[in-house]
């Protein structure tokens, strides 16, 4: 299996998920601005919610991947109040006509004093379990 790891964050918390799941499958962590160029059986796309949405700057990433080159999309992310991005991210993979795998990984995110300390090492270990079943 072949791996890529993006990841969009304004807080830094998806960061450390994506850095996490990087590490466990052998790849770089890399912000969505760095194109996918290389074929890959699994994208981890790292997102979170801004104003009840995904940012438009993952939008764009995602309206950008070639369909040739990106088998699924696998969603994971962190946020303070709201959970999954799943069905948003889904909205726009699916104009793009490349397939979510039906798994994905969140957990509570620190914003402004709530949830302080997340995502913290149990959650770190959580998501690294989950990037496993992909190996």
């Amino acid at each position: 299996m072949t791996y890529a790891v993006r990841y969009y964050t304004k807080t830094g918390n998806t960061r450390k998920l994506a850095e996490a799941v990087a590490e466990e499958l052998g790849v770089e962590a890399l912000p969505i601005n760095e194109p996918v160029e290389e074929t890959v059986d699994f994208l981890f796309l790292g997102n979170s919610y801004y104003a009840f949405n995904i940012d438009s700057e993952v939008k764009q990433f995602v309206a950008g991947l070639d369909k040739n080159k990106v088998g699924k999309i696998v969603n994971f992310g962190s946020a303070a109040m709201l959970n999954s991005t799943y069905k948003k991210v889904k909205a726009e993979a699916d104009k793009v006509g490349i397939a979510m795998d039906d798994k994905e990984f969140h957990c509570k995110g620190e914003f402004k004093g709530v949830h302080k300390g997340r995502p913290n090492e149990e959650d770190l270990k959580a998501v690294r379990e989950f990037a496993k079943q992909y190996k």
